[in-house]
């Protein structure tokens, strides 16, 4: 048996229901604050510490990958040049 039960209600009438707290003014101050924040700190950079900012993760990244590799083709190099 297969039912299908629909209910018309808001989404506070269903926090309600089901006894959810109502978070919204928690959620509207956090949402403030992080415009805040986000704003003072967009202010604070010029478009070029932003993009180095931004970047210094990746080139780091590739950065250390190159030395991965690059240490794995000489252990592998070395490991086929030792006598048997």
């Amino acid at each position: 048996m297969k039912m299908t039960i629909e209910i018309d209600c808001t989404p506070i009438e269903a926090r309600t229901f089901m006894g959810l707290p109502d978070v919204t003014a928690l959620n509207d101050k956090l949402v403030e604050e992080m415009q805040n924040r986000m704003s003072a700190n967009i202010n604070m950079l010029s478009p070029d510490e932003l993009m180095k900012n931004w970047t210094a993760f990746g080139v780091g990244a590739q950065e250390q990958f190159r030395k991965l590799m690059s240490t794995a083709v000489d252990m592998g190099m070395g490991s086929a040049n030792r006598p048997k």
